[in-house]
């Protein structure tokens, strides 16, 4: 393995801090989760894609010196809800899993989201490991504890905060991720050098061909990179009282795209990297960018083979209605987070008509 395919950061949480190690061989390697793991008790849950390819190699890493039980959920945004959090609640109660009892996340974001809002909630809290295995969970949802399912009229809105005890981003399981899956993934590598990093953003405009043909350490490289901005973010602001919801570029508008066309039809990074562009727009029309750094925000999008544009048949007035359920919302006034310059974000109410002019232009005829 070369020193280039290997990382190992920590968020500083006190002592609810852990590590985030990456590497290839990971999951496979039992040493890896020494230390993360207190009891004998672990629940593996996984989904039905990732299962016949991974499952085997993390059980035979745990299982000499663990006591082990598998769920395997099916695959997809659509099984983000409460009934598929009943299934683990149901199988931790059959299996009489106690307070000593480790859940174990392998999978994409949404078994990390499902399986942490499971461990937060069991008898009030149980600990957990994610092994985050697309490239969006891997820089994303797999670190800074946020759990939590979807409703019907909202993404996300049902869950808590609740931090892993060790992050493991193996990168030779992103050699089976779909390209579409890649490219999700890669729009919130683009989100960090965006709200917070532009030195970043040049690295992945030079780098984007890399990162497209998968090259580990140019992977290693962005997910390092993309996790140091997330740990620097969570240990200033854990419960997203202030900075953290500068995370959150793009998804305001990325949610209401979700939740308009059905979770699922797009994937989650497709709709936050249309929500970045349309965030730069509302942006450009407040003057905080010009036209060259709209144009070169789209053209690093584009590369990554992500879309720059929701589509058009949308409703805008019901759009509207979907973005102010945003999180981010006090007493009913809706804040964006937007870009005063390339590596410069701001989460602000003052948007003015620059927010529905931006609307009128992608969803007005």
């Amino acid at each position: 393995m070369s020193p280039s395919e290997q990382a190992e950061l920590q968020v500083e949480l006190g002592t609810r801090s852990y590590a985030i190690r990456i590497a290839p061989g990971l999951i496979a390697d039992a040493d890896a989760y020494a230390g993360a793991i207190r009891g004998k008790r672990v629940l593996v849950v996984t989904n039905s894609t990732i299962a016949p390819l991974y499952q085997a190699r993390v059980e035979t890493a745990l299982k000499t010196s663990h006591d082990l039980d598998t769920l395997v959920l099916p695959d997809g945004e659509a099984y983000k809800t409460l009934g598929t959090l009943n299934t683990i609640y149901d199988r931790l109660l059959e299996g009489n899993h106690g307070r000593d009892t480790t859940l174990v996340a392998l999978g994409g974001g949404v078994i990390g989201d499902i399986a942490g809002f499971a461990a937060a909630s069991y008898q009030r809290g149980i600990d957990f490991v994610q092994l985050p295995t697309t490239l969006l969970a891997q820089v994303d949802s797999s670190v800074g504890g946020k759990t939590g399912v979807n409703h019907a009229l909202g993404k996300n809105m049902i869950g808590a905060f609740h931090q892993p005890t060790r992050v493991l981003a193996d990168i030779d399981v992103l050699t089976t991720l779909p390209a579409r899956e890649l490219s999700a993934g890669l729009a919130e590598v683009i989100k960090y050098g965006l709200i917070r990093d532009a030195a970043f953003f040049d690295w992945l405009e030079a780098n984007i061909a890399r990162l497209n043909a998968r090259e580990p350490a140019a992977l290693t490289e962005a997910i390092r990179r993309s996790c140091a901005n997330k740990a620097d973010v969570v240990a200033a602001d854990e419960y997203e009282a202030g900075q953290r919801a500068l995370l959150n570029l793009g998804h305001t508008y990325g949610h209401a795209l979700e939740a308009q066309l059905g979770y699922g039809t797009w994937l989650h990074g497709e709709a936050v990297a249309a929500g970045m562009c349309m965030a730069a727009d509302t942006a450009q029309r407040m003057g905080w960018l010009d036209a060259a750094q709209v144009e070169r925000i789209e053209t690093l999008i584009r590369a990554a083979h992500l879309p720059i544009a929701p589509p058009r048949d949308i409703d805008k007035t019901s759009f509207r209605d979907l973005m102010a359920r945003d999180k981010k919302a006090t007493s009913g006034q809706l804040r964006l987070v937007l870009m005063r310059d390339i590596g410069h974000a701001v989460v602000t109410s003052d948007h003015g008509d620059a927010l529905d002019a931006t609307l009128t232009r992608y969803f007005d005829a």
